[in-house]
């Protein structure tokens, strides 16, 4: 079988790792107390290389659309428990970056990828608001029009990358009486008068990853900062969340994986009845369970990935990576912590932080309840069958 990674996919993963190494692992403990990442980290990661991988090169990118850039980034991350730092980066390149290459007009992208890719322009996405969550047709941000600009208003909620954002890419109603077809995108950044950031929001999990609340009152946003076309952001945003939801599929794997490594080490050397918990038949079991179910997981992640590169990932096979990795993750960690006895429930071990930092998966980027009402639906419509 042909692998799945290629050369330069391996010299990238260690470019990564060296990053990671030297850049992350001595400072997380200080960006989990602060509850966010520093300023600076993402000019490192954008000098790195680790930016807009996608972007072409005419705006400093890599200029390579390859899904597998992005899911090392996530894989490397993972793999030293620094899930919270890691998907500061994945949000602003799994999820916003094919806004601004789709969706951008020419002028836009000489504003703002060359930031984007060196890290001094940082992302976000506004679509979550208080009263409208996996019903994202009913926000009620509003932006009208008036004369060149929008006066837009409202408020949103569970920004990642929300404090330190520059640009936030913001779903808003242009006509409020419409429902799907008055939601339009925005760019709305640092800067104008009226949008500010009142709370940080205060997580059980990822503690180094910024979440916010956004406020905008009476902020007036150009109309040049319209992506693509009035009315017609409910269709870019479904457009996008299969990669959205991929991404967090592909990040559940090597989490997973994670926690099964740090509870081999564990089990390894704490000593039970004289002997290491792995002598134990049942820790044998269950670590023989979750690394079959890691694995299977990870060919369908990888079935994704392929699909996705070749354009043709369809958002019901999206939502089952999303939501049977996520679950599995969960699984994978609660099991995890119960081998490691009373040590997994204090924080200063690592699989108590890991089993914080999961509990959110299944929620973000739709809910498990959401996924399986869209598989449902194709499945109950004849559209979604086996080969």
């Amino acid at each position: 079988m042909e692998p799945f990674f290629e050369d330069e996919h391996d010299e990238f993963r260690r470019a990564v790792r060296t990053f990671i190494e030297r850049e992350v692992q001595p400072n997380l403990a200080a960006w989990d107390e602060a509850h966010l990442v520093d300023r600076e980290f993402f000019r490192k990661a954008g000098a790195a290389g680790l930016l807009g991988t996608a972007v072409p090169e005419e705006y400093g990118g890599g200029g390579v659309d390859d899904f597998r850039f992005n899911m090392i980034i996530g894989e490397e991350f993972a793999r030293v428990g620094a899930s919270g730092a890691g998907l500061s980066l994945t949000l602003h390149n799994d999820i916003v970056q094919p806004y601004l290459l789709h969706y951008a007009n020419d002028e836009q992208k000489a504003r703002w990828l060359p930031g984007f890719v060196s890290g001094d322009i940082v992302t976000a996405i506004g679509m979550t608001e208080p009263d409208a969550g996996s019903d994202v047709a009913g926000i009620k941000t509003s932006a009208i029009r008036d004369g060149d600009d929008y006066l837009v208003n409202g408020a949103k909620t569970f920004i990642t990358n929300g404090i330190h954002a520059d640009l936030v890419i913001t779903a808003v109603k242009t006509d409020p009486k419409e429902r799907h077809r008055g939601i339009s995108l925005i760019g709305i950044e640092r800067g104008m008068e009226g949008f500010s950031r009142p709370r940080k929001l205060d997580k059980i999990g990822l503690d180094s990853q910024d979440t916010a609340e956004l406020l905008f009152e009476d902020v007036r946003v150009p109309v040049a900062n319209l992506l693509g076309s009035e009315g017609e952001g409910f269709g870019y945003l479904m457009r996008n969340l299969a990669q959205e939801r991929l991404s967090v599929a592909v990040w559940a794997i090597p989490a997973a994986q994670y926690a099964v490594d740090l509870t081999v080490d564990h089990c390894n050397n704490r000593m039970a009845f004289g002997e290491p918990l792995t002598k134990l038949q049942n820790t044998r079991f269950v670590l023989a369970e979750l690394q079959t179910e890691i694995s299977v997981g990870r060919a369908f992640v990888q079935e994704c990935v392929r699909e996705l590169n070749a354009g043709v990932l369809t958002a019901e096979k999206a939502a089952m990576a999303k939501w049977w990795t996520t679950e599995m993750h969960q699984r994978c960690v609660d099991r995890c912590l119960q081998l490691h006895g009373g040590y997994g429930y204090m924080r200063e071990y690592p699989i108590a932080r890991a089993y914080l930092d999961t509990r959110v998966t299944t929620i973000y980027a739709g809910t498990t309840e959401i996924m399986k009402e869209i598989i449902g639906r194709a499945v109950v419509g004849g559209t979604l069958r086996s080969p």
